[in-house]
């Protein structure tokens, strides 16, 4: 039986990775601020530590982790811009404290806009407009990559609360973006790509379960997604919005 420590087990992502973990049958361990946010199934079934990973020692939030099969981290949010910055530098910091041998594989969220967007190595983080909200994903990547963890950086489109697809639907990319621009794009300079990978987001408007799914699928040490950025897209044809189906597009990175 897996061990998975979540942090961020009372927002929209965290709880339904949570949920998840008990369904399978999984030990969990949730740290939270407040037990009361927590979902009852969740509070019912998890090792519940009260924990402000804000301003909680990097050593308090290490022996947290420690001894779980794997970690999953969906706290913050990018609009909380430097907050976010160093919440998720205080997280990798505590990781990088437990020896090698006992450090969990661990998930963090950035979003689509920081996968690759043609052969050029562009991203839409790197785009005009795009960067001014999202730039901490690329610094929280750079982070990531100066580590020595088995880290895998998620990066949705804009998640939903709605009923998942299923991992035989989903287009799961590595590195790049899921819902692929027209191979021209290469050509374009940063001004005339923005609006092509913005007309791509709606393809990219995922359930909060599939997101789950993805990183509960992928926790074993040093697999194919180890120290890699992964994508995901709903199937081909089919385009998603906040809270319904097949629907006008709404541009989010």
């Amino acid at each position: 039986m897996k061990s998975v420590a979540v942090l961020g087990a009372t927002g929209n992502l965290g709880s339904q990775v949570a949920l998840q973990i008990i369904d399978r049958g999984w030990d969990l361990s949730v740290a939270v601020r407040s037990a009361g946010r927590l979902s009852q199934k969740v509070a019912d079934h998890a090792r519940v530590k009260i924990l402000d990973l804000s301003s909680a020692p990097e050593a308090e939030i290490a022996r947290f982790i420690q001894d779980h099969d794997a970690l999953i981290c969906s706290a913050g949010v990018v609009t909380q811009a430097k907050e976010f910055v160093a919440l998720i530098d205080r997280i990798v910091s505590a990781v990088e404290s437990i020896p090698i041998g006992s450090r969990p594989p661990s998930w963090f969220m950035a979003g689509a806009a920081l996968l690759e967007l043609d052969v050029n190595g562009r991203r839409g983080v790197d785009l005009p407009k795009v960067r001014d909200t999202y730039w901490p994903h690329r610094v929280n990547f750079e982070r990531l990559q100066r580590s020595g963890l088995d880290w895998r950086l998620l990066c949705p489109g804009p998640m939903v609360d709605q009923p998942g697809l299923g991992m035989d639907r989903l287009r799961v990319s590595i590195n790049t973006l899921a819902a692929p621009l027209p191979a021209i794009a290469r050509f374009l300079p940063a001004p005339l790509l923005l609006p092509l990978f913005a007309a791509k987001i709606p393809e990219m408007i995922i359930p909060y379960a599939d997101a789950a799914t993805v990183m509960l699928d992928n926790l074993s040490a040093n697999s194919t997604m180890s120290r890699k950025r992964v994508g995901i897209a709903l199937p081909v044809g089919m385009r998603g919005k906040k809270n319904e189906w097949a629907a006008k597009p709404r541009h989010e990175a």
